[in-house]
């Protein structure tokens, strides 16, 4: 039970496979895309100590399957890792090993080892191939398609980075019943922003089967899976560089980076709870513009509620940070231009859009509720 999902980027395309039981196929998938097959010519694998436990020997199995010799470089997990000291020891393991320009190398994990290690990939040498295996629903559905790589920085949340696409992406949603439930959940939130955005059929098919998917019901799950990253794609095709269309998946994503950033980056809030907490909050500043109705902003947050997600700031545990802290990590993001924040709002389930006119009051009263 698997899909095929075509990336059309010209000379960069590539294929997404989404469905159960492909990592026992990843040698396979992955042979055709390694061009080193001197005697030297190995694979580099990058992941980390929970996801190696996991998945690496399986992984490392269907490579020698195929014929192809591999070499694991395994990192801490966390976000932590996704930072200038992680970039440089990802970058000085793949020297040691003689990456060339010749290689491919695998990115083994969720959000954090793909973002890094594409960053890797993109720097090293002036430009090495890479492979995505997303082991994380989040990662599967968003991060690891569209070759946007980066590192965080001390002032925020994926400030430092270059895009560079994969080859190709194996989602195998097998793996995703090894992932704590929390995880899980969190990467939900990047599903159903797509049905937010641009899919009102997607939002309402969402509604009356994610509580099957996330059971473990395989066949809702690689539909979830499999139409995220239908919509993504073809988004990417037509907006590569976020100029313009693709800036409507951040949809969440300048609060919630404010969020995560409020709290440290920490296990208070995972990425995708951020974003969740981040939508519902654009739905609601929305409303307060007028822009869309009451009753889209709460269909929306009781939905995040009814899968176990947060909805509101107050949900978040510990301290609660202020206001003028909120705006100050805003002003941060990397989509201010000019000073002014791009904000995603809506006009409703499935009709997203972008702005820069957005009252700063508006924002502040959103927050501070």
């Amino acid at each position: 039970m698997s899909e095929i999902i075509p990336v059309g980027l010209g000379a960069r395309a590539y294929e997404i496979h989404a469905g159960i039981g492909l990592l026992a196929q990843a040698g396979k998938l992955l042979a055709p895309h390694f061009q080193n097959k001197s005697a030297r010519g190995v694979l580099p694998i990058v992941t980390d100590e929970n996801v190696a436990k996991l998945h690496l020997q399986a992984l490392q199995d269907s490579l020698g399957a195929s014929g192809l010799k591999s070499a694991p470089i395994i990192l801490a997990p966390g976000e932590a890792t996704k930072s200038f000291a992680g970039l440089e020891r990802v970058c000085g393991e793949l020297l040691d090993l003689g990456i060339d320009r010749n290689g491919l190398i695998i990115a083994l994990g969720g959000g954090v080892i793909g973002d890094l290690t594409g960053f890797a990939a993109g720097v090293l040498k002036r430009g090495v191939s890479f492979a995505q295996v997303p082991t994380t629903l989040l990662s599967q559905v968003d991060s690891s398609v569209g070759g946007k790589t980066a590192i965080n920085a001390k002032q925020g949340k994926n400030l430092v980075g270059l895009f560079h696409q994969p080859r190709i992406v194996i989602a195998d949603t097998g793996l995703l019943s090894t992932l704590p439930r929390r995880e899980f959940l969190a990467g939900y939130a990047e599903v159903v922003k797509y049905g937010a955005l641009g899919d009102a059929d997607f939002f309402d098919w969402l509604e009356a089967s994610a509580a099957a998917a996330l059971a473990g019901d395989e066949a809702a799950l690689v539909h979830a899976v499999a139409q995220s990253c239908r919509m993504k794609a073809a988004i990417v095709a037509r907006d590569e560089r976020e100029t313009g269309e693709r800036a409507l998946l951040n949809l969440g994503h300048t609060f919630g980076h404010a969020l995560e950033a409020a709290t440290g980056f920490s296990s208070r809030l995972l990425h995708g709870e951020g974003v969740a907490i981040g939508m519902a909050l654009a739905f609601r500043l929305s409303h307060k513009l007028g822009l869309c109705s009451g009753q889209d902003a709460e269909r929306f947050a009781r939905h995040l509620k009814a899968v176990g997600l947060p909805a509101a700031i107050a949900d978040i545990p510990g301290p609660r940070a202020s206001v003028d802290e909120l705006m100050a990590h805003m002003a941060h993001d990397k989509k201010v231009s000019d000073g002014r924040l791009t904000f995603i709002l809506v006009k409703g389930i499935g009709h997203a859009f972008i702005t820069r006119d957005v009252p700063a009051d508006a924002v502040r009263d959103i927050l501070a509720d």
